[in-house]
């Protein structure tokens, strides 16, 4: 199978606008399918372990469906004072969320797992990336949040826009990480996988 064909066959499982921006910067086409998964965190489940098996379920539940196809799976948790944190949904949970993290840091954890079935390829990273939040003034966070209302968003902010002024630093591996998908790691996996990149 050529490295065209394979990259007309390339799936992102996942329904993310943020995923679906940072994808299209590898210039690949793709198709996205949104699998439906369980995302309940189990017993002792540490939020490391989470983030990988959940990237991998929704990437082998659309590999199952599309065996020859090249599947991206992507997942992203913000852990913060030990505790998983979810989307805010609305403003007042998006000020609460910043508020406490004035000053302090915040881990989020993106897996990437990309697999296919019919060559066996299967793989998964994981990337820490550490923010380190400005001390925040409620006028701040309230003028952020009326700018750019991120409440689809963990951590209540848009690294790739606006939301970086609150921060005093940001330690990973990879920039693209914080957004939504590790794409450094994302594009090696996918040249093992057979694709060419660039």
């Amino acid at each position: 199978m050529t490295s065209e064909s394979l990259s007309a066959s390339l799936i992102l499982a996942s329904s993310s606008k943020y995923r679906k921006t940072l994808l299209r910067r590898l210039n690949i086409p793709f198709e996205c399918l949104s699998p439906d998964i369980d995302e309940t965190m189990r017993e002792f489940e540490r939020p490391l372990e989470l983030a990988g098996r959940l990237a991998a379920e929704k990437a082998g539940v659309v590999s199952s469906q599309k065996p020859e196809a090249i599947v991206i799976g992507s997942d992203q948790l913000a852990v913060f004072s030990g505790r998983i944190l979810g989307k805010p949904g609305y403003h007042a949970a998006a000020l609460e969320q910043l508020s406490s993290f004035s000053g302090q840091v915040v881990e989020f954890l993106t897996a990437v797992s990309v697999q296919c079935l019919a060559s066996g390829f299967n793989e998964v990273y994981i990337d820490t990336t550490r923010v380190k939040f400005r001390h925040l003034q409620t006028d701040e966070i309230e003028r952020y949040l009326q700018a750019e209302s991120p409440y689809d968003c963990a951590g209540a902010f848009k690294a790739e826009a606006l939301g970086i002024t609150l921060f005093d630093s940001i330690s990973s591996e990879d920039p693209t990480a914080l957004i939504g998908l590790p794409l450094i790691r994302t594009a090696a996996m996918l040249r093992r996988a057979g694709l060419s990149l660039p």
